[in-house]
């Protein structure tokens, strides 16, 4: 029974610690005759005593209560993808699934984003694409036009009900969405080409909508061509192309002027993306033909910021690229099962990176003197 499993697992605990069994709960701040009575089944450990021995024993709620390790862990412990890069990704969506899975445990369940998918059918670019539409009107109907929004992480998150981490991982990859019980979250590699960082969360969240393979999905590198060729990318892609450069908006500019180099970088500018992925997207609908595809698409970025007067708007664009990003909604969740008393500090530390220490001290300074104090 889970109860029995549980109560095994803290004396486990309680033997590695080298402490007494009066000794832990004094230090998980439980009274000693209750852990008694829970560890020998006369009453149930609350979700708060689990939090607490979970924090002294450095271990998660879930082990605590005996749940079984996502599937999606298994899998990509033995993908044939798996690299430096992908591995440390992996171990972080995975540290963030078992933050949301404790979370859940103790009441505070991921905010659903009240976006449901019409069902996928016909050609797969055009699943992709039917899918960009729908989450872009779900966008405008809460005054947001996602071709516009410059750093999507936050963005989404507020829209989709998923976490976006962004993660500083060592030598480079793309992206990878997790799907369990609890948890749907994305991982983003930092990135100083911030045009590729943006189109990557879009692709993410196509995989996420549609719900391909839920659980583990790698996005090692969305510009290797074999990779490009697979069913489930080819309409992340779609869906992405759809989503930043919707065909109704690169219409509209194009009867509106002719192109030039300054025409076409400002559009570029205007709507975050890179050079070459706006001109393969504006040959791709007919709107320009191939002779211009050729020489725009060569235009590099910093030509185009260049040339659209905005320098200063991509210095800062590639500066908040290359920052690690935790998910704000997590970051929320974490503190206030804290401020609710039913979670120790611990998680809310280690998920912002703060020793638990160091900021339980700084919470519990009573007064700080304002500068402007006379």
């Amino acid at each position: 029974m889970a109860g029995e499993k549980t109560a095994e697992r803290v004396r486990r605990l309680i033997g590695e610690s080298g402490l007494t069994q009066a000794e832990f709960a004094a230090k998980a701040g439980l009274d000693a005759p209750k852990m008694s009575k829970s560890l020998s089944g006369v009453r149930r450990f609350t979700s708060l005593d689990l939090a607490r021995i979970a924090d002294v024993g450095e271990v998660s709620v879930d082990w605590l209560i005996g749940a079984e390790p996502a599937s999606p862990s298994m899998a990509a412990r033995s993908s044939a993808l798996a690299s430096k890069s992908s591995d440390v990704a992996v171990r972080e969506a995975e540290r963030l699934a078992q933050i949301r899975a404790d979370l859940a445990f103790l009441g505070y369940r991921q905010e659903p984003s009240g976006f449901v998918a019409a069902s996928l059918s016909g050609r797969l670019i055009d699943q992709g694409r039917r899918l960009a539409v729908q989450a872009r009107a779900h966008a405008r109907n809460q005054g947001v036009d996602l071709s516009e929004q410059r750093d999507l992480a936050e963005t989404v998150e507020g829209l989709f009900g998923v976490d976006v981490a962004i993660v500083r991982l060592p030598d480079g990859f793309d992206g990878l969405t997790y799907v369990d019980e609890h948890a749907r979250l994305m991982v983003i590699g930092t990135s100083e080409v911030p045009a590729r960082q943006r189109f990557t969360v879009a692709h993410e969240l196509g995989h996420l909508l549609a719900g391909d393979d839920q659980g583990l999905h790698l996005d090692v590198d969305l510009h290797d061509d074999a990779h490009k060729q697979q069913p489930a990318e080819m309409r992340a892609n779609a869906f992405a192309a759809e989503l930043l450069l919707p065909e109704e908006v690169l219409r509209t500019a194009a009867a509106e002027t002719a192109w030039s180099d300054t025409v076409f970088a400002r559009l570029a500018c205007r709507l975050w993306v890179s050079p070459s992925t706006l001109a393969w997207r504006l040959f791709n609908l007919d709107l320009i033909d191939r002779r211009l595809c050729d020489s725009f698409r060569v235009m590099t970025t910093g030509h185009a910021a260049h040339l659209a007067g905005a320098v200063n708007v991509l210095g800062e664009w590639i500066e908040s690229a290359s920052r690690p990003r935790t998910p704000a909604a997590l970051v929320r969740g974490t503190f206030q099962a804290y401020a609710d008393g039913n979670a120790t500090l611990r998680p809310f530390a280690d998920l912002i990176g703060v020793d638990t220490a160091t900021l339980r001290h700084a919470l519990s300074e009573t007064r700080e003197e304002s500068p402007l104090a006379s």
